[in-house]
């Protein structure tokens, strides 16, 4: 009785912590957000001052290292550790915005063309189908080589690039929910097609859209990292992860800590976005849920 009485007592939230991939991804992704909103307060250094003096030292345990740059610094003399700290603002602002761009858009159209069918869904998906004919990345690409370099149009781009993850998913699931006996009641209640749509239909996915969400912005932080590498995201002088693997590839060998740090940052980042994803799809998902109690 008390085990039951704990079990059904227990918050939602209790209960999304208690499955350790939501548990240890909502810390990752905790870490970065913390680490990319108190930047400022937390680099011991300007990330684009530069002192020609002290051009690629090594991190402050290595020998000849200096506690003023724990990570070392640059060609440029420029502080690593400053610089991963601030490159985490820029990716995190991409992250959040361009996969909310995606799934708002993504999801939208989905859930008309699912839950309406007819010439409207039959014409989306054949869009769908041909947009994701082209390879993500080239095509990222050539959106930005149209669109010219700058955050705003690589926020842009991955949208245009990532909408349609959202609409392929949502829609097959939509398609679930719409012969639902719920939803056939609203229909004989009379609610109009928005409204089912809105209080019927959007509910039904939204641990799924959720799910998708916290991927996504793994993904997004991915794109942006490798468009700022070939140059194709933001100006040279604006701290990004993907600005400094370009700025690290050249002394490879004789100071590949300015290649690793990105690159942690980037996997720290995109593990906790991944882990929460994750665990937010078994814990939302009750069949999910039900087969991991089975076992």
């Amino acid at each position: 009785m008390s085990t039951l009485a704990a079990t059904s007592s227990r918050s939602p939230l209790g209960a999304w912590l208690a499955h350790p991939k939501v548990l240890v991804g909502g810390l990752l992704v905790l870490i970065f957000v913390c680490v990319a909103v108190f930047a400022p307060w937390l680099a011991p250094n300007d990330p684009n001052a530069q002192d020609l003096l002290a051009t690629l030292l090594p991190p402050m345990w290595d020998e000849g290292g200096l506690a003023q740059y724990p990570l070392g610094t640059d060609s440029l003399g420029r502080c690593v550790l400053s610089r991963l700290i601030y490159g985490s603002r820029l990716a995190l602002l991409v992250a959040v915005v361009a996969a909310t761009g995606a799934m708002v858009l993504g999801t939208v159209l989905a859930i008309i063309a699912g839950y309406m069918g007819g010439t409207f869904d039959r014409v989306t998906s054949a869009i769908v189908v041909l947009w994701m004919a082209f390879p993500p990345v080239v095509f990222s690409m050539m959106l930005m080589v149209g669109l010219g370099t700058g955050v705003v149009n690589v926020i842009l781009a991955v949208v245009l690039v990532d909408w349609t993850r959202f609409f392929r998913v949502v829609r097959a699931e939509v398609l679930v929910a719409r012969h639902r006996e719920y939803v056939y009641a609203a229909q004989l209640l009379g609610f109009s097609h928005v409204r089912i749509m809105l209080a019927e239909v959007l509910p039904s996915v939204a641990p799924l859209i959720i799910t998708l969400f916290s991927l996504q912005m793994g993904v997004a932080i991915i794109v942006e990292a490798l468009l700022s590498f070939v140059g194709l995201s933001v100006p040279s002088d604006v701290v990004a992860w993907g600005v400094m693997l370009a700025d690290g590839r050249d002394q490879i060998y004789q100071a590949g800590w300015n290649l690793l740090a990105p690159v942690c940052g980037i996997i720290f980042a995109v593990l906790g976005f991944n882990l929460l994803s994750d665990g937010l799809r078994i814990v939302l998902d009750p069949r999910l849920k039900k087969r991991g109690s089975d076992a």
